[in-house]
Order: C-alpha cells, then sequence, then structure tokens
C-alpha cells in the first residue's frame, strides 16, 4: 500500500505496533483493560486527522511569522491557537493520564505513535502542549493533591500550558551553577528572585495561564545541584476556587530568535524584578513541590520523558523530509540510465539513479530505525508500569535508563542527516523555502542541542548509565540483544548472518567500556565518550534494525521487501562504521584531551 501521508506512514506504524511490538497484549492489563486494537486505531486516525488539518497547514507561516514581543504581550499565530483548541478538545493532551484526572489511559507506546504525528506536521505549535504533558505528569508524581487539583486539572483540560525553566545566562547547562533563590514566607510559601533562559514555550497568551516548573535554591542549602528545589511558578495566581488573580512577578524580558522551532516562543524570563508585587510584596510568589533540596531529582521525571519527546521530534522532522524527498524522486524528471545511449529518449525519474536511491535508503534507515527505537522504549515505559512481575517492571526500568541518551541522541544526529539528505534528494530546490526540506533541516538542528546536548548524553550514557550498580543496565541490554541474536541465528538464512554481526559488534562494546574504564582515570574515558555513545547507538539501532527484519518473516509485499532492504543497508553501510570508533575508544586515545587551549 502507498504512503498517503507525507507527514508519516501509517503502514509502518501499523507494522511496528502490532507486528513487532503487539500493542495488543498491553489490553490484557488492568489499567489498560478498556482498550483495543479498534480504540487503538481510532485514536491513531484522530491524531492523524488533527494533525493533518490543523497543524501542517501553518507550519510555514509559522516559520516565516515567528512570535513577537511588543514589550508587554507576545504575539502568535491565531492558526496556532486554533489548532491546540482542536488538539486540547479532542481530550488528546490527557490521553495517557489517569481516567481520574479526565484521562484514556492510553498506553505511553501508542501515545508516542500519536503525538509523532504533530511532531511531523508542525513541531513549533506541537511543544506548547508536550511541554505542558511533562510538567503535568511531573506534579502527578511529585505535588501535592492540592497542587494537582489546581494546576494539573487545568492543564490537561487545555487551560493552562507548562513549562520547565533550569538553564540560567550565566549557567546554561551547569545546573550546578544556578543561582535563582527561593526565600521562604511565613506562610510557607516562597518568592523567587533570579533569570532563566531558553525556557520554550515561556509566554504567550495561547492559554488561560501558564505554570512555571522552576529550579531554585533555598538560603542554605547545599552548594551544587544537591541544593536545587522545584518550585511552581504560575503567571497568574491561583484562587483557591481555581480563578485567576493578579499577575505574578514573572515577566519576560525578551524572545530568542532560533534558526528552527520558531513556532515555539523562546524566552529570557525575570522573577521577582518588581514589575508587579503579588500580595503587595516583593518576588514571584512560588510553592515548593515535594522536598525541599529534591529539585534536580523531581525534575528529571520532566527531564527524561523531555530527552525521549526529542528524540522523537527528531526523528518525526526526518521522516515527513524522506517522504517529501521520496515523493519528489518518484515525481522528478532527470537524465537517463548510465547505460543509455539515445540522448533523445525520454528522461526518467530521479529515483531510477543508484545514488539517489541510497540517499533514500540511508533516509529510510534511519528514520523508521528512529521510530522503532522509540517505539520500544514507550512499550518500555509501560512495562516498568504496568508488566505483572516486579522482575519485569525492574528489567524495563534499567533498560530505559540505558537507552534514554541514545534515544535523545541518536534521531537527533542521524535525522537531521535524513533531512540533509532529502536536500540532496531535491537538489538545487532543496535549499529554496518554496520546499519544506530546508525548514525541516532547520527546526531538526535545535535536537542535537535541546534537553541535553549531544556531549551531555555521551556523559551520561559511558559516565553514569554504562557504569551504574555494577554495569547492570548494560547487562540488561546485552542480555535482550542477545535474545534477538538467537532467534536471527535459528533461522539458519539471512536473518542468521546480520545476527553474527550485530552478536560481534556488541561483544565490542561490552569490551570497549571495559576497557575504557579499566585504566581508573576518568577523564580519559570520558573524553571519549561522544565516540562510545555514536558507536554504541548504532550498534543499539542494529538490533532494533535485525528485530524488525525477524518480524518480515512471512511477508513478501513491497513493503515488507523494502522494511529487509533498509535493514540490509543499514547492517551493510552503517554498522560497519562503528568498527574504526571502536578500535579508536580501545585505544584510550587522548588527542583532545592533550589539545591545549591556547593551541587553537
Amino acid at each position: 500500500m502507498a504512503t498517503s501521508s507525507l507527514l508519516l506512514s501509517r503502514r509502518d506504524l501499523d507494522f511496528l505496533l502490532h507486528q513487532w511490538l503487539d500493542a495488543e497484549e498491553l489490553t490484557r492489563r488492568p489499567r489498560f483493560a478498556e482498550h483495543s486494537r479498534e480504540t487503538f486505531d481510532a485514536v491513531l486516525d484522530l491524531s492523524e486527522q488533527i494533525a493533518t488539518r490543523h497543524f501542517a497547514p501553518h507550519n510555514k507561516k509559522n516559520d516565516q511569522q515567528e512570535p513577537r514581543f511588543d514589550g508587554e504581550r507576545v504575539h502568535t499565530l491565531p492558526e496556532a491557537k486554533e489548532a491546540l483548541d482542536a488538539f486540547t478538545k479532542a481530550d488528546l493532551l490527557a490521553a495517557p493520564m489517569d481516567e481520574e484526572l479526565g484521562g484514556m489511559q492510553l498506553p505511553q507506546l501508542i501515545t508516542t505513535a500519536c503525538f509523532s504525528w504533530f511532531q511531523a506536521a508542525n513541531v513549533g505549535t506541537s511543544s506548547y502542549v508536550f511541554l505542558t504533558l511533562g510538567n503535568a505528569r511531573l506534579l502527578c508524581e511529585h505535588g501535592s493533591p492540592e497542587q494537582i487539583d489546581t494546576y494539573v486539572r487545568p492543564m490537561l483540560a487545555g487551560r493552562f500550558f507548562g513549562t520547565m525553566c533550569l538553564s540560567e545566562p550565566q549557567a546554561g547547562s551547569s545546573l550546578a551553577d544556578v543561582t535563582t533563590r527561593a526565600e521562604p514566607q511565613p506562610d510557607g510559601t516562597y518568592r523567587l528572585f533570579g533569570s532563566k533562559m531558553w525556557i520554550s514555550a515561556g509566554d504567550h497568551e495561547l492559554s488561560e495561564n501558564i505554570v512555571h516548573l522552576v529550579l531554585a535554591r533555598i538560603p542554605g542549602a547545599p552548594p551544587g545541584v544537591k541544593g536545587l528545589s522545584l518550585f511552581i511558578v504560575p503567571k497568574y495566581l491561583v484562587g483557591d476556587d481555581g480563578s485567576l488573580g493578579e499577575r505574578n512577578d514573572v515577566v519576560t524580558a525578551g524572545l530568542n530568535h532560533k534558526m528552527g522551532y520558531r513556532g515555539t516562543t523562546n524566552t529570557l524570563l525575570n522573577f521577582g524584578e518588581g514589575a508587579h508585587t503579588p500580595g503587595g510584596a516583593p518576588g514571584a510568589a512560588a510553592y515548593l513541590v515535594g522536598l525541599p533540596h529534591c529539585g534536580l531529582k523531581y525534575m528529571f521525571h520532566m527531564m527524561n520523558g523531555a530527552r525521549i519527546g526529542v528524540g522523537a521530534g527528531a526523528m518525526a522532522l526526518g521522516y515527513t523530509g524522506y517522504l517529501k524527498s521520496l515523493e519528489y524522486a518518484r515525481e522528478r524528471p532527470q537524465g537517463r540510465p548510465v547505460a543509455a545511449k539515445d540522448p533523445s529518449a525520454p528522461q526518467v525519474p530521479i529515483i531510477e539513479h543508484a545514488d539517489v536511491r541510497r540517499m533514500l535508503l540511508a533516509q529510510k534507515s534511519y528514520v523508521e530505525g528512529a521510530l522503532a527505537l522509540l517505539l520500544y522504549c514507550s512499550r518500555l515505559v509501560d512495562e516498568q508500569h504496568t508488566a505483572e512481575q516486579e522482575e519485569e517492571r525492574s528489567h524495563a526500568r534499567l533498560l530505559l535508563d540505558v537507552l534514554t541518551p541514545i534515544a535523545k541522541s541518536w534521531p537527533s544526529q542521524w535525522c537531521l542527516e535524513a533531512n540533509n539528505l532529502a536536500i540532496q534528494v531535491h537538489g538545487g530546490y532543496g535549499y529554496t523555502r518554496e520546499y519544506d526540506v530546508e525548514q525541516h533541516y532547520r527546526d531538526n538542528r535545535l535536537n542535537p542541542i535541546h534537553e541535553g546536548t549531544h556531549g551531555i548524553q555521551a556523559l551520561d550514557l559511558l559516565g553514569r548509565k554504562a557504569v551504574m550498580d555494577g554495569g547492570a543496565g548494560l547487562v540488561a541490554l546485552g542480555e535482550t540483544i542477545g535474545k534477538t541474536v538467537e532467534r536471527a541465528l535459528a533461522t539458519d538464512g539471512e536473518a542468521a548472518e546480520l545476527g553474527a554481526a550485530l552478536r560481534e559488534s556488541w561483544e565490542r562494546v561490552s569490551k570497549v567500556t571495559a576497557r575504557l574504564w579499566g585504566t581508573g582515570d576518568p577523564s580519559v574515558a570520558l573524553a571519549n565518550a561522544s565516540a562510545y555513545l555514536e558507536a554504541v547507538g548504532h550498534t543499539v539501532v542494529a538490533w532494533i534494525w535485525l528485530g524488525q527484519f525477524l518480524a518480515t518473516a512471512g511477508h513478501d509485499d513491497a513493503f515488507h521487501r523494502g522494511k529487509r532492504q533498509a535493514a540490509r543497508y543499514f547492517f551493510r553501510h552503517e554498522l560497519p562504521r562503528t568498527g574504526p570508533q571502536f578500535d579508536l575508544l580501545e585505544s584510550l586515545d587522548t588527542t583532545t584531551l592533550d589539545a591545549e587551549p591556547d593551541w587553537f
């Protein structure tokens, strides 16, 4: 069946959800017992329809007419408000949440698939609701019942939107250097003073209120990240009856104008600068979430979800770019086959040229591999919360911990490369604003920085996840990969050849990890963290492709043949990239470590 949408492939989603990940099995669990294949399909259909009708049409306009700040108010496109209203009226914002909160209790596996439609259609507008959902989930986990009633319920109804406020102008990603202070008040509340930078969705009039989750220090707190606490700081104070009160002292100092994601406001926010005095007192009124000095621990609940969400956004941008370049390649006549002798013969569509097929196969292997990886991670979220046995839940938690930095960074790197190739397939037209692919590239270029840079994810993977609990996460991943390899070897066919290559690659992962940490010198190990992330990431995605290859067994139509060919491409063209990277890692290279600052 041909792909009808240029946003995502519903055929691919159905394959991954049902042939590979057996989504329907989840409906046998109490949390999802009200669902079925039919309800999953219905919400996927609804998501595609709303994304296509309300989000995609203003994506270009979002880019060309980005939000503006007049010194007092932020102005956004009316189409963005209309799209967000359609999203919330369909109850999609509450889709994965508890029924008690008005949610559908959809599995995270299905939620990720549904939300991918919106990220592919318009990543700028969709960011508002995805940040809100992450905010609401954090408060459901760590907030008080009163905070859930006051802030979460209006967020899930689409009346309030949410943000996360971590970075500061002087600190960037170094959260140990956060200086925003929270002064305790006699009534148990706090007053905040400080500035936060790069706050996505930090100001707008798309909702009645904005709920900021802010990291700050209480006087006397321990230094570094262990002294951070988490606070709710609403744009407007909320009364006991849920009504909006006076303006809080959180104000926009200005908008940051990025190369992509232009439809999402990105702000510098000042807290407690004196523009407003809620209750007649200085400072931004703030409410502590949970216990003091546990802010970063709580914030990681939102950050880890956001990291997978960033990976999903990167995948979606790569995927829609791939589909658009595929359509272009099928329709654009240019040149003739290399063996053609007659210059007057009709030109052929460029998809007939081997190098164009190379670029399309590369894109297909990146974006379909990334989609499968992110859906697998989403299934792990469901497993850690709803699996019957504690052993199964613990195993899923270990796997998710070690896969999260890969799920964030690998799509951000390689689906950006897919966008790069989509431009190349379009030729000169790819650089023009008349075609979507140049915007997709600019939008996607932000994702290697969003929610922790590539380097930060690399340090997380090698410095924490690979060694935590004696390396239990990496062992769990190796065992899981080993089971897929065993299934492949048992086929005694082409899958067995792929399985043997993957087994060899994973053996090198284990050897290299031990080698890097065997020196006892973390500076040498971590100087090579980015190469480690890339090599391990490619090995993990090869495993994901082997799983898809095995799931095509017994099917010989064009779709399944295409899946197998993309898997072959990844194993023949991509997995071999890891060999030189493993060699470099085993050598304990210190080239970057030894480069003195004054040599540049």
